[in-house]
Protein backbone atom coordinates (compact mmCIF):
# COMPACT_ATOMS: atom_id res chain seq x y z
CA UNK A 1 0.00 0.00 0.00
CA UNK A 2 1.36 3.40 -0.96
CA UNK A 3 0.81 5.83 1.92
CA UNK A 4 2.24 9.19 0.86
CA UNK A 5 -0.78 11.41 1.57
CA UNK A 6 0.77 14.50 0.00
CA UNK A 7 1.03 12.70 -3.33
CA UNK A 8 -2.58 11.54 -3.01
CA UNK A 9 -3.63 15.12 -2.30
CA UNK A 10 -1.87 16.25 -5.48
CA UNK A 11 -3.52 13.43 -7.46
CA UNK A 12 -6.96 14.38 -6.06
CA UNK A 13 -6.65 18.01 -7.12
CA UNK A 14 -5.26 17.24 -10.58
CA UNK A 15 -8.04 14.69 -11.16
CA UNK A 16 -10.68 17.10 -9.85
CA UNK A 17 -9.66 20.04 -12.06
CA UNK A 18 -8.22 17.98 -14.95
CA UNK A 19 -5.34 20.44 -14.99
CA UNK A 20 -1.81 20.50 -13.54
CA UNK A 21 -1.69 24.30 -13.53
CA UNK A 22 -5.06 24.61 -11.74
CA UNK A 23 -3.98 22.04 -9.14
CA UNK A 24 -0.72 23.90 -8.62
CA UNK A 25 -2.68 27.11 -8.06
CA UNK A 26 -5.02 25.51 -5.50
CA UNK A 27 -2.15 23.85 -3.61
CA UNK A 28 0.19 26.86 -3.76
CA UNK A 29 3.04 24.83 -5.26
CA UNK A 30 4.83 24.88 -8.62
CA UNK A 31 3.69 22.90 -11.63
CA UNK A 32 7.00 20.96 -11.76
CA UNK A 33 6.37 19.92 -8.16
CA UNK A 34 2.94 18.67 -9.22
CA UNK A 35 4.46 16.59 -12.04
CA UNK A 36 7.13 15.18 -9.70
CA UNK A 37 4.53 14.16 -7.11
CA UNK A 38 2.38 12.40 -9.71
CA UNK A 39 5.39 10.56 -11.05
CA UNK A 40 6.21 9.26 -7.55
CA UNK A 41 2.62 8.12 -7.06
CA UNK A 42 2.52 6.28 -10.39
CA UNK A 43 5.86 4.69 -9.60
CA UNK A 44 4.67 3.52 -6.21
CA UNK A 45 1.41 2.12 -7.62
CA UNK A 46 3.18 0.76 -10.72
CA UNK A 47 0.49 2.10 -13.02
CA UNK A 48 -0.23 5.12 -15.23
CA UNK A 49 -2.88 7.42 -13.79
CA UNK A 50 -3.14 10.26 -16.35
CA UNK A 51 -3.01 10.79 -20.11
CA UNK A 52 -2.13 14.24 -21.45
CA UNK A 53 -4.72 15.85 -23.76
CA UNK A 54 -4.99 19.09 -25.66
CA UNK A 55 -7.19 20.47 -22.89
CA UNK A 56 -5.03 19.27 -20.01
CA UNK A 57 -5.01 15.76 -18.56
CA UNK A 58 -7.44 12.87 -18.48
CA UNK A 59 -7.64 9.93 -16.06
CA UNK A 60 -6.75 6.46 -17.27
CA UNK A 61 -9.06 3.60 -16.36
CA UNK A 62 -6.86 2.84 -13.35
CA UNK A 63 -6.85 6.54 -12.48
CA UNK A 64 -10.67 6.63 -12.51
CA UNK A 65 -10.80 3.71 -10.07
CA UNK A 66 -8.35 5.41 -7.71
CA UNK A 67 -10.07 8.80 -7.96
CA UNK A 68 -13.43 7.29 -7.06
CA UNK A 69 -12.04 6.18 -3.69
CA UNK A 70 -9.76 9.16 -3.13
CA UNK A 71 -12.62 11.60 -3.79
CA UNK A 72 -14.76 10.02 -1.05
CA UNK A 73 -11.85 10.06 1.40
CA UNK A 74 -11.00 13.73 0.87
CA UNK A 75 -14.66 14.79 0.97
CA UNK A 76 -15.04 13.02 4.33
CA UNK A 77 -11.92 14.76 5.62
CA UNK A 78 -13.40 18.10 4.54
CA UNK A 79 -16.70 17.30 6.30
CA UNK A 80 -14.81 16.37 9.44
CA UNK A 81 -12.91 19.65 9.38
CA UNK A 82 -16.17 21.57 8.89
CA UNK A 83 -17.79 19.83 11.87
CA UNK A 84 -14.81 20.64 14.08
CA UNK A 85 -15.03 24.29 13.03
CA UNK A 86 -18.75 24.38 13.83
CA UNK A 87 -18.15 22.82 17.24
CA UNK A 88 -15.53 25.43 18.04
CA UNK A 89 -17.48 28.36 16.62
CA UNK A 90 -21.07 27.53 17.55
CA UNK A 91 -20.88 24.87 20.26
CA UNK A 92 -22.26 22.17 17.98
CA UNK A 93 -21.55 18.68 19.25
CA UNK A 94 -22.97 15.45 20.67
CA UNK A 95 -23.69 14.51 24.27
CA UNK A 96 -24.47 10.94 25.39
CA UNK A 97 -26.17 10.72 28.80
CA UNK A 98 -26.85 7.56 30.80
CA UNK A 99 -29.68 7.72 33.35
CA UNK A 100 -32.44 5.60 34.87
CA UNK A 101 -36.01 6.12 33.66
CA UNK A 102 -37.11 7.64 36.98
CA UNK A 103 -34.16 10.01 37.31
CA UNK A 104 -34.62 11.04 33.69
CA UNK A 105 -38.32 11.86 34.11
CA UNK A 106 -38.22 13.53 37.52
CA UNK A 107 -34.83 15.29 37.52
CA UNK A 108 -32.97 15.30 34.20
CA UNK A 109 -35.81 16.51 31.96
CA UNK A 110 -36.05 19.90 33.67
CA UNK A 111 -32.33 20.51 33.09
CA UNK A 112 -32.44 19.20 29.51
CA UNK A 113 -35.29 21.51 28.56
CA UNK A 114 -33.32 24.64 29.39
CA UNK A 115 -30.00 23.27 28.15
CA UNK A 116 -31.37 22.35 24.72
CA UNK A 117 -33.05 25.75 24.42
CA UNK A 118 -29.70 27.44 25.03
CA UNK A 119 -27.71 24.94 22.92
CA UNK A 120 -29.95 23.86 20.02
CA UNK A 121 -26.99 22.66 17.94
CA UNK A 122 -25.89 20.01 20.46
CA UNK A 123 -27.28 16.56 19.74
CA UNK A 124 -28.35 14.85 22.98
CA UNK A 125 -28.64 11.06 23.19
CA UNK A 126 -30.32 9.48 26.25
CA UNK A 127 -29.51 5.88 27.25
CA UNK A 128 -31.81 4.65 30.05
CA UNK A 129 -30.28 2.15 32.47
CA UNK A 130 -29.93 1.52 36.19
CA UNK A 131 -27.16 3.29 38.09
CA UNK A 132 -25.01 0.14 38.05
CA UNK A 133 -25.34 -0.29 34.30
CA UNK A 134 -24.87 3.44 33.68
CA UNK A 135 -21.47 3.25 35.37
CA UNK A 136 -20.55 0.25 33.20
CA UNK A 137 -21.53 2.15 30.04
CA UNK A 138 -19.36 5.06 31.14
CA UNK A 139 -16.40 2.77 31.76
CA UNK A 140 -16.85 1.26 28.28
CA UNK A 141 -16.97 4.75 26.72
CA UNK A 142 -20.54 4.22 25.52
CA UNK A 143 -21.74 7.44 27.19
CA UNK A 144 -20.11 10.74 28.14
CA UNK A 145 -21.81 11.32 31.49
CA UNK A 146 -24.26 9.57 33.81
CA UNK A 147 -26.90 10.82 36.26
CA UNK A 148 -26.91 8.34 39.14
CA UNK A 149 -27.82 7.80 42.77
CA UNK A 150 -24.72 8.19 44.91
CA UNK A 151 -22.73 4.98 45.28
CA UNK A 152 -19.11 3.84 45.30
CA UNK A 153 -17.43 5.76 42.48
CA UNK A 154 -14.81 3.87 40.43
CA UNK A 155 -11.27 5.22 40.38
CA UNK A 156 -10.74 7.74 37.61
CA UNK A 157 -14.25 9.18 37.75
CA UNK A 158 -15.69 12.25 39.42
CA UNK A 159 -19.07 12.55 41.15
CA UNK A 160 -20.75 15.95 41.38
CA UNK A 161 -23.82 16.19 43.64
CA UNK A 162 -26.93 17.67 42.07
CA UNK A 163 -29.57 17.33 44.82
CA UNK A 164 -30.77 15.31 47.83
CA UNK A 165 -33.54 12.74 47.59
CA UNK A 166 -35.59 11.15 50.39
CA UNK A 167 -36.98 7.61 50.47
CA UNK A 168 -40.41 7.36 52.09
CA UNK A 169 -43.32 4.92 52.42
CA UNK A 170 -46.71 5.93 51.05
CA UNK A 171 -50.22 4.56 50.64
CA UNK A 172 -53.73 5.79 50.00
CA UNK A 173 -55.86 6.84 52.99
CA UNK A 174 -58.41 4.18 52.15
CA UNK A 175 -55.82 1.40 52.06
CA UNK A 176 -54.54 2.28 55.54
CA UNK A 177 -58.09 2.52 56.93
CA UNK A 178 -58.99 -0.86 55.46
CA UNK A 179 -55.78 -2.40 56.78
CA UNK A 180 -56.64 -1.23 60.32
CA UNK A 181 -60.16 -2.72 60.02
CA UNK A 182 -58.89 -5.99 58.56
CA UNK A 183 -56.34 -6.54 61.30
CA UNK A 184 -58.86 -5.56 63.98
CA UNK A 185 -61.36 -8.11 62.68
CA UNK A 186 -58.70 -10.81 62.46
CA UNK A 187 -57.61 -10.14 66.02
CA UNK A 188 -61.13 -10.14 67.42
CA UNK A 189 -62.02 -13.34 65.61
CA UNK A 190 -58.86 -14.99 66.90
CA UNK A 191 -59.62 -13.97 70.51
CA UNK A 192 -63.33 -15.07 70.32
CA UNK A 193 -65.54 -12.10 71.27
CA UNK A 194 -67.98 -14.14 73.42
CA UNK A 195 -67.83 -15.53 76.97
CA UNK A 196 -69.96 -18.19 78.77
CA UNK A 197 -72.24 -16.81 81.54
CA UNK A 198 -72.94 -19.26 84.40
CA UNK A 199 -75.20 -22.10 83.36
CA UNK A 200 -76.62 -20.19 80.41
CA UNK A 201 -76.55 -22.10 77.18
CA UNK A 202 -76.27 -18.94 75.07
CA UNK A 203 -73.24 -16.67 74.48
CA UNK A 204 -73.43 -12.98 75.35
CA UNK A 205 -71.40 -10.37 73.40
CA UNK A 206 -68.60 -8.62 75.30
CA UNK A 207 -69.10 -4.90 76.02
CA UNK A 208 -67.62 -2.75 73.35
CA UNK A 209 -65.54 -0.44 75.52
CA UNK A 210 -62.12 -1.03 73.94
CA UNK A 211 -60.06 1.95 72.69
CA UNK A 212 -59.84 2.63 68.94
CA UNK A 213 -57.68 0.00 67.26
CA UNK A 214 -54.65 1.33 65.34
CA UNK A 215 -51.64 -0.47 63.91
CA UNK A 216 -48.17 0.94 64.53
CA UNK A 217 -46.04 1.99 61.52
CA UNK A 218 -43.91 -1.11 62.04
CA UNK A 219 -47.04 -3.29 61.98
CA UNK A 220 -48.33 -1.52 58.87
CA UNK A 221 -45.10 -2.21 57.00
CA UNK A 222 -45.07 -5.84 58.13
CA UNK A 223 -48.76 -6.64 57.53
CA UNK A 224 -49.41 -4.62 54.37
CA UNK A 225 -48.81 -5.53 50.77
CA UNK A 226 -45.38 -3.83 50.68
CA UNK A 227 -44.41 -2.75 47.17
CA UNK A 228 -40.68 -2.36 46.47
CA UNK A 229 -38.39 -2.05 43.48
CA UNK A 230 -36.83 -5.26 42.24
CA UNK A 231 -33.60 -6.58 43.82
CA UNK A 232 -30.13 -5.66 42.45
CA UNK A 233 -31.14 -2.01 42.46
CA UNK A 234 -29.42 0.65 44.60
CA UNK A 235 -32.75 1.97 45.90
CA UNK A 236 -33.94 -1.52 46.85
CA UNK A 237 -30.63 -2.24 48.61
CA UNK A 238 -30.99 1.03 50.54
CA UNK A 239 -34.54 0.18 51.65
CA UNK A 240 -33.68 -3.42 52.55
CA UNK A 241 -30.90 -2.11 54.80
CA UNK A 242 -33.30 0.30 56.48
CA UNK A 243 -35.92 -2.39 57.14
CA UNK A 244 -33.29 -4.71 58.61
CA UNK A 245 -31.87 -1.97 60.86
CA UNK A 246 -35.36 -1.14 62.15
CA UNK A 247 -36.23 -4.81 62.72
CA UNK A 248 -39.08 -4.69 60.22
CA UNK A 249 -39.86 -7.99 58.49
CA UNK A 250 -42.57 -7.68 55.80
CA UNK A 251 -44.90 -10.66 55.38
CA UNK A 252 -45.82 -9.86 51.78
CA UNK A 253 -43.64 -8.06 49.21
CA UNK A 254 -44.65 -7.13 45.68
CA UNK A 255 -41.63 -6.34 43.48
CA UNK A 256 -41.98 -3.85 40.63
CA UNK A 257 -39.31 -2.59 38.22
CA UNK A 258 -40.49 1.01 37.89
CA UNK A 259 -40.79 3.79 40.49
CA UNK A 260 -43.69 5.50 38.70
CA UNK A 261 -45.71 2.27 38.82
CA UNK A 262 -45.06 2.03 42.55
CA UNK A 263 -46.55 5.50 42.98
CA UNK A 264 -49.56 4.70 40.77
CA UNK A 265 -50.23 1.39 42.51
CA UNK A 266 -50.13 3.07 45.91
CA UNK A 267 -52.57 5.73 44.68
CA UNK A 268 -55.18 3.13 43.64
CA UNK A 269 -54.93 1.32 46.97
CA UNK A 270 -52.84 -1.75 46.10
CA UNK A 271 -50.61 -1.43 49.15
CA UNK A 272 -47.81 0.51 50.78
CA UNK A 273 -45.01 1.60 48.41
CA UNK A 274 -41.41 2.61 48.97
CA UNK A 275 -40.80 5.66 46.77
CA UNK A 276 -38.70 8.81 46.51
CA UNK A 277 -40.58 11.82 47.89
CA UNK A 278 -39.25 14.16 45.20
CA UNK A 279 -40.74 11.91 42.49
CA UNK A 280 -44.30 12.09 43.85
CA UNK A 281 -44.87 15.70 44.93
CA UNK A 282 -48.06 16.07 42.84
CA UNK A 283 -49.57 12.90 44.32
CA UNK A 284 -48.71 13.93 47.87
CA UNK A 285 -49.97 17.49 47.50
CA UNK A 286 -53.26 16.32 45.95
CA UNK A 287 -53.81 13.75 48.70
CA UNK A 288 -53.88 10.77 46.36
CA UNK A 289 -51.25 9.22 48.61
CA UNK A 290 -50.08 10.00 52.15
CA UNK A 291 -46.61 9.67 53.61
CA UNK A 292 -46.34 7.29 56.57
CA UNK A 293 -44.71 9.02 59.57
CA UNK A 294 -41.62 6.93 60.36
CA UNK A 295 -40.14 6.91 63.85
CA UNK A 296 -36.70 6.91 62.24
CA UNK A 297 -36.52 8.35 58.74
CA UNK A 298 -34.69 6.55 55.95
CA UNK A 299 -31.23 8.07 55.52
CA UNK A 300 -31.31 10.63 52.71
CA UNK A 301 -29.31 10.06 49.54
CA UNK A 302 -27.93 12.25 46.77
CA UNK A 303 -28.26 12.27 43.01
CA UNK A 304 -25.44 13.56 40.88
CA UNK A 305 -23.38 13.35 37.72
CA UNK A 306 -20.53 10.92 37.16
CA UNK A 307 -17.96 11.52 34.42
CA UNK A 308 -14.29 10.82 33.69
CA UNK A 309 -11.90 12.70 35.94
CA UNK A 310 -8.71 14.33 34.69
CA UNK A 311 -9.53 13.92 31.02
CA UNK A 312 -10.07 16.81 28.64
CA UNK A 313 -13.83 17.19 28.32
CA UNK A 314 -15.30 18.02 24.95
CA UNK A 315 -17.22 21.27 24.59
CA UNK A 316 -20.74 19.79 24.82
CA UNK A 317 -19.96 17.91 28.06
CA UNK A 318 -18.34 20.96 29.65
CA UNK A 319 -21.31 23.13 28.75
CA UNK A 320 -23.80 20.60 30.13
CA UNK A 321 -22.00 20.15 33.47
CA UNK A 322 -21.66 23.91 33.90
CA UNK A 323 -25.33 24.50 33.03
CA UNK A 324 -26.69 21.87 35.44
CA UNK A 325 -24.44 22.65 38.40
CA UNK A 326 -24.82 26.42 38.14
CA UNK A 327 -28.56 26.55 37.33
Amino acid sequence: MYDNLNNYKVFYNVAKYRSLSKAAEKLFISQPAISKSLAKLEEGLETKLFERTSKGVALTQEGEVLYKHIETAFENIAKGEDEIKKINEFGIGQLRIGVSTSLCKHILLDYLKGFITENPHIKVIIDCHSTINTIKLLQNDKIDIGLICETDIPKGYEYKKLQDIHDIFVASDSYIDNLHLREKDDMENAESPYFFAGNLTSFIPEEESKPEFKLSIKEILEKSNLMLLEPNNLTRTHIDSYLAEEGIYPNQVLEINNMDLLIDFAAIGMGVASIVREFATDYLESGQIIELPLENEVKKRTVGFIYPNGKIKHTALEKFIDYCTVS
